[in-house]
């Protein structure tokens, strides 16, 4: 019984370490949680649609659905993301692996509709937008390349820190741009936003915690 009261602190404190490098190794705290929750209500405020709806219209549809099932399923790759980070898995396989995975699935949900015969004909009848979509696809993999390479390095969360603020800067810089006035209530979606970033930017860094042996 004695060698068994000896490995049981043992097996404790083993367990401790483990939990502390996953802890380390992820580099969040709850202050970056709360600056994330901040920027991503901010930007809801700021982009949500005023106006009375009709009759017709209802208050769960399948636009609604469709929209809670991205954010589910953005969430767990973020969750599956943060893992690959453990297997210090290389930027350009996740994004390779990621493209190919989406190119099946893409690719029989087209021959299944039909629809890639639609896109042959209509680049057939309009082939001056073929150097677009080339274009557009090189852009893609581009930015996809900075993603990856940020989510390998910082985390899915500090990645989807760049992504929402940029969308949220892209929005107001083509509304001070254009001359549109904000409402009231954008007004206070944008300081939430600065707010939120300002805090992470000030508290959102982890500090390495000291491992016992």
């Amino acid at each position: 019984s004695s060698g068994i009261q000896r490995r049981v602190p043992g097996r404790k404190k083993r367990k401790r370490r483990r939990w502390l490098r996953a802890k380390e190794s992820s580099g969040i705290n709850s202050v970056k949680y709360l600056a994330v929750l901040m920027i991503v209500c901010g930007v809801a405020l700021f982009m949500f649609k005023d106006g009375k709806s009709s009759a017709n219209e209802t208050v769960f549809g399948v636009g609604e659905f469709l929209l809670l099932v991205s954010l589910t399923l953005d969430g767990l790759t973020g969750v599956y993301q943060e893992k690959m980070r453990g297997y210090a898995t290389k930027p350009h396989y996740m994004m390779m692996a990621l493209n190919l995975s989406a190119l099946v699935v893409m690719s029989v949900w087209l021959m299944v509709t039909g629809e890639i015969w639609q896109g042959i004909s209509f680049c057939t009848k309009h082939p001056q937008i073929v150097p677009e979509i080339i274009t557009f696809s090189l852009a893609s993999a581009l930015g996809q390349n900075f993603i990856y390479i940020t989510v390998t390095e910082f985390g899915p969360l500090v990645c989807s820190i760049i992504t929402t603020t940029r969308k949220f800067f892209t929005i107001l810089g083509s509304v001070i741009l254009f001359g549109n006035a904000l409402l009231t209530r954008q007004w206070i979606g944008t300081i939430i936003v600065f707010a939120g970033l300002a805090l992470d930017s000030l508290y959102g860094k982890t500090h390495k915690p000291t491992v016992k042996a």
